[in-house]
This record gives structure tokens, sequence and C-alpha cells, in this order.
């Protein structure tokens, strides 16, 4: 089986959270006071209750959030081996040559001859 990316098992976290979630308010609810699933919930719904009084004390200053959000979401990043970098920029060297070649020629063999021509007929 092959190895799960970092942004596949951050989904795959997301949708446990969430099922976890969908459970919490269940129970609150009481459609499954009874279940194995309570037992399951009790964790989040703490974890939750702890969130929920953060947020409902004084905000701080929110200076290096986003240098936070973006060390958060570079982690998230699936980053190309080296093999895969030097493959591609081999791919891109060619390309650059191939229409750089293509380009000259064009400019060369056969622009530039009938430039001349014409600018013969009028002299």
């Amino acid at each position: 089986m092959a190895k799960k990316s970092k942004t596949q098992r951050a989904k795959a976290s997301e949708k446990r959270a969430a099922k976890k979630l969908v459970a919490v308010e269940e129970v609150e609810n009481g459609s499954l006071a009874g279940s194995d699933d309570a037992a399951s919930a009790k964790p989040v719904k703490q974890a939750e209750a702890k969130t929920s009084s953060k947020k409902e004390e004084k905000p701080k200053k929110k200076r290096f959030k986003f240098i936070r959000e973006v060390r958060s979401e570079m982690k998230r990043v699936t980053w190309p081996t080296r093999q895969d970098v030097l493959r591609w920029s081999g791919v891109v060297v060619c390309a650059l040559l191939f229409f750089g070649l293509y380009v000259a020629l064009l400019d060369n063999a056969i622009i530039t001859p009938l430039l001349v021509a014409f600018s013969g007929l009028g002299a």
C-alpha cells in the first residue's frame, strides 16, 4: 500500500474530526445517549470547551499570525523530490533551446531574405 501524502493525511484527519463533531452534537441532542460513540465523543467535547474558553478571553495582538499561518500551509505542501526537480528543469531547458533555434531559423532563413527581397523592389 502506498504511503499517503501530508495532504491526504490532513484531509483524513479533518474527516475524522468532523465525524466526532457530529457524534458530539448527536450526544448533546440525546439521540445517542447510550451508545459507545458517546464515550469516544467526550474528549472532543472537552476540547471544544477549552477552545471556547480561549475565545472568550481577551484577544491578544496577532502580530505574527500571518507568519504562523504561512508556516502551517507550507507544511501541508507536497514538495517535489530532487530527482523530479532536475528532470523537469532539463525538460524546460530543452524546450527553451528548441524554440530558440526554431525562432532563429525562421528569422534568419525565411524572414530576413524576404525582407531583403521586398526592400530591393522599391529602390
